[in-house]
């Protein structure tokens, strides 16, 4: 009895975790807007500024890598990953404009931003899921570590020389013949 509490309380508590994922997954995606606004901004300032002075972007960027001052050569290395972070979220806003809200947690998990996963993760507040994602998520993570237990129990039964339920059901179909 205690261990079927133990494996009952273990999938509860892996449901609840799992169904977590979309809450956190949405609280991400409404950070990913922002930084995008933001970068998009960035990205336009520096476009504007090397317009106005006759340049065009690769231009500009080339005049920082040419200048013999490190700030200058720093601060044109910091632009080019600014615009590289840029191309990286519009492709994962892409994902998550052309995914179901099912697979946003999946899009998150293949490539988070560290910045984004780190603020998503300060601010996230757990939520009771009351969407059909979350419930998926909850019988998802119940299931996972439901199965997890018992290949675990069956191994350890197995390295203690004690037959596993299997094994056993197959020992006594042997018997009987």
């Amino acid at each position: 009895m205690l261990y079927r509490s133990f494996w009952l309380a273990a999938a509860l508590a892996a449901g609840v975790t799992a169904s977590q994922a979309p809450e956190y997954a949405q609280q991400y995606r409404q950070r990913l807007g922002g930084a995008l606004e933001e970068l998009r901004a960035v990205i336009a300032d520096f476009d504007r500024d090397a317009r106005e002075n006759g340049l065009s972007r690769d231009e500009a960027l080339a005049s920082y890598d040419r200048s013999d001052e490190q700030f200058l050569n720093a601060r044109g290395g910091s632009i080019r990953e600014t615009m590289t972070r840029l191309e990286r979220l519009e492709t994962q806003s892409a994902a998550f404009a052309e995914q179901p809200s099912l697979a946003w947690p999946l899009i998150v998990a293949r490539d988070p931003d560290p910045r984004l996963s780190e603020g998503a993760l300060r601010d996230f507040r757990p939520a009771v899921p009351v969407t059909s994602d979350g419930f998926v998520y909850a019988g998802a993570g119940g299931l996972l570590i439901a199965f997890l237990l018992s290949l675990l129990h069956r191994i350890s039964r197995l390295l203690r020389g004690k037959p596993t339920f299997g094994s056993r059901r197959a020992a006594m179909a042997h018997r009987r013949r």
